[in-house]
Order: structure tokens, then C-alpha cells, then sequence
């Protein structure tokens, strides 16, 4: 099973910018679909964005679409998450998923996903 580990998140101010990374360990993910996700304090986990196994298609939730671009580098085996014009309501703690299906085609269900990293705090001062 693979490893996956969250890095990058920070404290930042509204209008700012952060890349995360999600390195992977215990065998490469290169076939699979990667996902990010964020869960905010007593809120669900909701969808941020997903990217196929090649890196060829892109998925996004609605309130990211445009600011967010998600990215891989299969050669290093890690996905990244980079978010422009953050706004306060981004504050959440978001997770890196690679998803259950090889054929994964962009579902936002969290049930969807496995190999849950452990997250990374994003934390977006007004």
C-alpha cells in the first residue's frame, strides 16, 4: 500500500499563495488517480481536486476552480497543489488520496479514495 505524505501548508494572508506536495513511499503511484481533499473544523471532508494517472485530465470542486492548479511529477512520485487568491474560508487541514479505481473519472466521494496521507494545516488570516 502506498505512503503518502502532505507538506506545505502554512499560515498565510488572503490573496496569498502555497503549494502543497504530496510525496508518496512504499511503491510508486504513478498509475494511479491522486486527489486532494480538505475538512475544515466540524465540517466534512469536501473535494478539492483530482488529476488522472498521466496528468492528462484535471478534476476540481466548484469553489477552487480557477485559483487552484493541481500538477505530478511522476518521476518523483509526488503530486502537487498550488492555490492562488486564498481567501479565509480555504482555512482547513487538506489531505492527499490516491483513489481507489484505476479507472477513476472524477468523482468528488470521499469513499472513493484510499491511502489517506496524514494533511497538512492551510491556515488563511483576513
Amino acid at each position: 500500500q502506498v505512503q503518502l505524505v502532505e507538506s506545505g501548508g502554512g499560515l498565510v494572508q488572503a490573496g496569498g499563495s502555497l503549494r502543497l506536495s504530496c510525496a508518496a513511499s512504499g511503491r510508486t503511484f504513478s498509475g494511479d488517480a491522486v486527489g486532494w481533499f480538505r475538512q475544515a473544523p466540524g465540517k466534512e471532508r469536501d473535494f478539492v481536486a483530482a488529476i488522472n494517472w498521466g496528468g492528462g485530465r484535471t478534476y476540481y470542486g466548484d469553489s477552487v476552480k480557477g485559483r487552484f492548479t493541481i500538477s505530478r511529477d511522476n518521476a518523483k512520485n509526488t503530486v502537487y497543489l498550488q492555490m492562488n487568491s486564498l481567501k479565509p474560508e480555504d482555512t482547513a487541514v487538506y489531505y492527499c488520496t490516491a483513489a481507489r479505481s484505476r479507472s477513476y473519472s472524477g468523482s468528488h466521494l470521499p469513499a472513493d479514495f484510499g491511502s489517506w496521507g496524514q494533511g497538512t494545516q492551510v491556515t488563511v488570516s483576513s
